[in-house]
């Protein structure tokens, strides 16, 4: 039995009891998920002169 806490709620759960790993529930999945879909969430990003950022091209 491992305790582990759940990323979005926090909540301590049992990891052999949860079908949505490594949540604690599908609801904290999706909530998840959600945050992801709304951009609460996002991957580090270093613009390069081949990919700049959409506010540094110039207007067309």
């Amino acid at each position: 039995m491992t305790m582990l806490p759940c990323p979005t709620c926090m909540k301590q759960f049992n990891t052999d009891e949860t079908k949505a790993m490594p949540f604690c529930s599908s609801r904290c999945r999706q909530v998840d998920l959600g945050r992801w879909f709304n951009e609460e969430y996002g991957l580090p990003f270093e613009p390069t002169q081949e990919e700049p950022l959409l506010e540094e091209s110039p207007e067309l």
